[in-house]
């Protein structure tokens, strides 16, 4: 049942795709090559960024980041989004959904905040080619990446323990197929005034990632016209559209969502659950073909490798 009067509810329930109920165990055999693709191609890229002694350079070293936080995402939605689609298992814990909702939050800050030292990457290699390597030493990004980490950890640790302290008894079911604060806050018949003000604060960070984005290219375009070959023009912004997809890959879902909930007059349910289903399972899946294709040096290694790969398996 739905809806329990006053009682404390025990189960939430998630949802998949309303009205395709029927279809869900065919539409996750789509999922489930997407979920490995990601899986296979983020470790993909990790691997060959451990074994290559030429890509131990700061700009791999944050595309390593970013592919855990890739893989990050996609491990923490894939449990209920395998058991919803496959097995039409829909009941989950409040305490499983609030850690659910923990983990998806956390590594999507610490995407947003890898997308961003990746934009101030480039700037510096562009704006500042020699003295690049002696600005981004291995130790300094090492300690970027301590502190992207332990930021995106302390923003959303809150999250769990503000929902936890709410009561809920009446609504139980949310509105994806996998846990998010906002909507498991929606749930609760006590007041949520802090959810709602501290949420909003992690939003605005995030978007401040975006901003400073913004601001990167900016300063990046600027540099670049004051380049006087148009080669040399076209070779320095070339290095950045890998980085570029990548952002809008991450943001435009983001975006939109915020943008229909605020907005729309008249919302598709099937519509926002279909883009909020993409933001979990586009970038993690898109990031490594678009960086295999685009980044030479990533896309030789990685085809250097097939041969020895597929040596093995015959063997």
């Amino acid at each position: 049942m739905s809806v329990v009067n006053n009682s404390e509810v025990k189960l939430f329930l998630l949802i998949g795709i309303p009205g395709l109920e029927y279809v869900h165990i065919w539409i996750s055999i789509p999922i489930c090559l997407m979920y490995l693709v990601a899986i296979m191609g983020n470790c993909t890229i990790l691997f060959i960024i451990k074994t290559e002694p030429s890509l131990h350079a700061p700009m791999y070293y944050f595309l390593a980041m970013l592919a855990v936080s890739d893989m990050g995402l996609s491990l923490s939605s894939l449990p209920t989004m395998l058991r919803i689609f496959l097995f039409n298992a829909m009941g989950i814990s409040p305490n499983a959904c609030f850690a659910q909702e923990f983990f998806i939050h956390g590594f999507t800050v610490m995407e947003s905040s890898v997308l961003l030292i990746m934009s101030l990457d480039r700037f510096l290699a562009i704006h500042n080619p020699l003295r690049y390597s002696s600005i981004l030493t291995s130790n300094r990004v090492a300690k970027m990446g301590v502190i992207l980490a332990i930021r995106s950890i302390l923003l959303v640790l809150p999250f769990p323990f503000t929902l936890k302290r709410l009561k809920y008894c009446q609504k139980n079911i949310l509105s994806h197929s996998y846990c998010l604060h906002q909507d498991a806050m929606k749930l609760s018949c006590s007041d949520n005034k802090i959810n709602v003000i501290y949420g909003f604060f992690v939003a605005l960070c995030t978007m401040l990632d975006l901003v400073l984005i913004v601001l990167s290219y900016v300063l990046i375009l600027k540099t670049v016209l004051s380049i006087a070959s148009l080669a040399e023009r076209l070779r320095a912004l070339n290095t950045c559209v890998s980085h570029i997809c990548a952002v809008l890959i991450f943001y435009v879902p983001i975006i939109t969502l915020a943008a229909m909930h605020r907005f729309a007059k008249h919302k598709s349910p099937l519509v926002i659950i279909l883009i909020a289903d993409m933001f979990l399972l586009v970038p993690p899946l898109m990031n490594p073909i678009v960086y295999c294709v685009k980044t030479r040096q990533i896309r030789e290694k990685v085809l250097g490798k097939l041969p020895n790969i597929c040596g093995k398996l015959r063997a």
